[in-house]
């Protein structure tokens, strides 16, 4: 476990953790996040804030907290318009050179778009602190829905999010940090590394994350849904597991059309013979994976059918 104490009466030391952000026009919501970590009842040792050619007013209310905050590191970087997937993790990667010479425990993302609570960051790493094999963890995310906020349909416990999380040091080494992946995707493929390794991940319920930032609406929702179904088939996703997965979205927005890109951007990929951006041994574990969570599933509907079938025999005849 991650943590020191020393002799007598002395209190024990809080775990230490450093946070990187990479943003790109975040005019609108940057703010809040920056306030709710200098809200924090425990802060970082450093924060990394890299802005990835931000045009608009990103860079200016940035530059004003790293000012008056010497735990903030602002880097300023330019690219080419046009967006890529995965320049978010070149962003941070650039940006790690911002928080060498930091002591910490954990490392962790935290996005543009996001606030938490004041005492989000303490209560992770006490969970930490309780599951030493416990490798990756973060909140629950919650989407804003006319003035309130609500739990993410697909949020579970065994799905780490990327927008606030934390990442045990040994585990972050193990793992070589965030890969640079053409769809993206860098979370499911951090937390997949990590089991692979031996670690454990988790998503606390309790422990709310919210996003201020609204999922955009028609064609780029479309090619958002279109764009996870090739992430899934670049990953290796197995085709049955795929299909179930889709299944189960189709209530998500836009409704029954969304569940059904996501799998016409997989079988796009699938028909193209695109290249996997994985290894075969991360392949394998995947399916292993998702092939239990089908029979599972299974599972759990023959479980329930024979104690109903149960309970209507035992009532007998009226």
């Amino acid at each position: 476990m991650n943590t020191c104490s020393t002799q007598g009466s002395s209190p024990i030391r809080p775990h230490r953790y450093v946070l990187m952000t990479a943003a790109y026009n975040e005019e609108l919501h940057i703010e809040k996040t920056i306030t709710s970590v200098l809200q924090q009842t425990l802060r970082p040792e450093r924060w990394m804030i890299v802005s990835d050619g931000s045009t608009d007013r990103t860079n200016e209310i940035i530059e004003r907290y790293a000012s008056q905050h010497d735990f903030i590191r602002f880097l300023r970087l330019t690219r080419a318009p046009g967006h890529s997937f995965s320049s978010k993790v070149v962003a941070l990667n650039k940006g790690l050179v911002l928080i060498e010479g930091a002591p910490f425990d954990f490392i962790g993302n935290l996005d543009a778009d996001v606030s938490v609570g004041p005492t989000y960051f303490e209560q992770l790493t006490k969970q930490f602190e309780t599951s030493p094999q416990l490798g990756l963890a973060s909140g629950f995310v919650h989407e804003e829905i006319e003035g309130e906020f609500h739990s993410r349909s697909s949020n579970r416990t065994d799905s780490v999010p990327h927008a606030a999380q934390l990442v045990r040091r040994a585990c972050w080494e193990a793992i070589g940090g965030y890969a640079i992946l053409k769809y993206g995707g860098e979370d499911w493929h951090a937390q997949t590394c990590a089991k692979m390794r031996g670690w454990d991940v988790a998503a606390i319920p309790r422990l709310k994350i919210f996003h201020h930032r609204h999922t955009g609406a028609g064609t780029n929702l479309m090619a958002h849904r279109f764009r996870l179904g090739r992430l899934d088939y670049s990953f290796g996703s197995d085709p049955l597991f795929e299909m179930f997965k889709c299944l189960r979205r189709i209530l998500e927005q836009p409704m029954l059309i969304g569940g059904l890109t996501r799998f016409a951007g997989f079988m796009w990929s699938c028909i193209q013979r695109e290249s996997r951006v994985v290894s075969t041994e991360f392949i394998e574990f995947l399916r292993v994976e998702q092939k239990e969570k089908v029979v599972g599933l299974f599972s759990k509907v023959y479980t329930a059918r024979t104690a109903a079938a149960s309970r209507l025999t035992d009532s007998g005849p009226v």
